[in-house]
């Protein structure tokens, strides 16, 4: 199936058993247009765009995490944008719960969903399944977020290497996230994180029949984009939502404060840098973040998947 026969066929994504067929899913690298293409496509296909990116999931990061404006939510219906308060811990689980209860609402019956974005976990739990997770509680979750926070990363993944040998092996000592998640995972139930990731859950959508596209846009012609996508992002306010994230007194650890930018525009507030030093830091590492994503779509998503230019 193709997106051309699907608009050709009148084919819509439809709920069978919590499994949706049909659905359209566009992935790609940061500033590669996927939001535009998206739109084009809910446009002529009576589409749902839905979120598939961990950062645009936050409440408060708008223009930092390029969520689309209020022009593109007026054009289309958009679903599982910025419903995240930034001080909640949200996982690939928690939003593939947000997209099965999508699915329970009714809210994709008889309409295309479109899943677009560039967290390439989310795009995998969609279509593989997700391995069950235990309930962690809240003070666990706390205590170890809080390590994190005053000992760093490699100290953690030291005390990792010594309960959960496995998980130390495949977890670099610099990732705190995952590191805090093979912790807290083995304190509350008892079991490593890999007892739990060798199983999976029911997947969401069908392969089968899904259209699955990856961007993949020229290098060069991406790097320009994202260095005008940032002047932009500051032009139109991006200082104003870095101090509002400020306000709420959030740990360093948590995902939303380590936004692409939060940090450099951070130090600029605080007049440690210049706004013009801080842009340039972030273009870079906005350009070192897409050649990452790149990396992992070229390696994880499979021939099914079609390579897109753009």
């Amino acid at each position: 199936m193709s997106v051309a026969t699907s608009v050709m066929g009148g084919s819509v994504a439809a709920g069978l058993g919590n499994v949706l067929k049909g659905a359209v899913l566009i992935a790609g690298p940061t500033a590669s247009g996927k939001s535009a293409r998206a739109l084009d496509l809910a446009r002529s296909m009576d589409g749902v765009i839905v979120n598939a990116d961990s950062m645009q999931v936050y409440s408060v990061l708008s223009l930092l995490t390029a969520r689309p404006g209020p022009r593109e939510l007026a054009a289309a219906p958009h679903r599982l944008y910025g419903h995240v308060p930034p001080g909640a811990a949200y996982s690939t689980g928690a939003w593939l719960r947000d997209v099965e209860a999508l699915i329970d609402s009714g809210a994709l019956r008889n309409r295309q969903a479109i899943f677009v974005g560039g967290t390439g976990l989310y795009f995998r739990a969609l279509v593989e399944g997700l391995s069950p997770m235990p309930d962690i509680p809240p003070a666990v979750r706390r205590r170890w977020r809080q390590r994190l926070e005053a000992e760093g990363a490699a100290a953690l993944h030291a005390v990792l290497q010594e309960l959960d040998t496995q998980a130390a092996a495949r977890i670099r000592p610099g990732d705190g996230q995952r590191i805090v998640r093979a912790l807290e995972v083995l304190e509350a139930s008892g079991k490593p994180i890999g007892h739990w990731q060798a199983m999976r859950s029911r997947p969401l959508v069908d392969s089968a029949s899904a259209e699955k596209l990856v961007l993949e846009p020229d290098r060069g012609a991406l790097a320009k984009r994202i260095d005008q996508r940032f002047e932009q992002m500051v032009a139109q306010g991006a200082l104003e939502e870095v101090k509002a994230l400020l306000s709420l007194d959030l740990p360093r650890s948590m995902p939303a404060m380590k936004a692409i930018g939060v940090r450099e525009l951070a130090a600029a507030l605080g007049g440690d840098i210049s706004l013009e030093e801080a842009a340039r830091r972030a273009k870079a590492a906005t350009r070192q973040y897409a050649k990452r994503q790149m990396t992992w779509f070229r390696h994880q998503l499979g021939a099914d998947w079609k390579r897109v230019p753009a």
